[in-house]
């Protein structure tokens, strides 16, 4: 008896390990799509569902973490989709050096504050394709992969989305 329960339980163990080890990366990866901590929360647990759901249509462990990617990107991007709208939160003030001033705390401030309006002139897959290659400074396929798309439309969305914030950036100029 204790032979039938044995593979249940390595089942088990093998979607903890899967769900331990990609949690952090998956909720980060929705966060910056989201922009919101709860929201990101919620999501995160919905693409464990559905990937654990569907776990029998991967045949190859060793893609397991780019058909992750897949699902957690399509699950942001619904929710924004059935939303509305792209929700946004402050980013947390780093330490303060004691060694700056006032005038470089706040214009460290500003900077930030100008980021992430340029970040919210940018469509969900914009943002997500440029975070993915300028910031986690992944290869344009493995962000295809990520993404579900092609790399040209990769290039495509990276590109539209340093366009738009190269204007953005010209316009606060003047």
């Amino acid at each position: 008896m204790s032979e039938a329960v044995e593979p249940g339980l390595q089942v088990l163990d093998r979607q903890n390990r899967f769900v331990s080890d990609n949690m952090r990366r998956i909720f980060i990866q929705i966060y910056r799509i989201v922009g919101n901590v709860a929201d990101a929360q919620d999501l995160t647990q919905e693409a464990f569902i559905k990937a654990l759901q569907h776990q029998e249509q991967l045949k190859d462990d060793q893609k397991a973490a780019h058909w992750l990617s897949r699902i957690a990107t399509n699950t942001a991007i619904d929710f924004l989709r059935r939303s509305g709208r792209a929700t946004f939160c402050d980013i947390d003030e780093a330490p303060e050096s004691h060694s700056e001033s006032p005038e470089q705390a706040l214009l460290r401030l500003e900077h930030r504050e100008y980021l992430a309006d340029g970040l919210r002139l940018l469509s969900p897959r914009e943002r997500q394709a440029l975070l993915l290659r300028d910031v986690e400074d992944m290869p344009a396929e493995e962000v295809a992969r990520v993404l579900d798309c092609s790399k040209a439309t990769v290039r495509s969305h990276i590109a539209n989305a340093r366009i738009k914030l190269r204007r953005y950036m010209e316009r606060r100029k003047r």
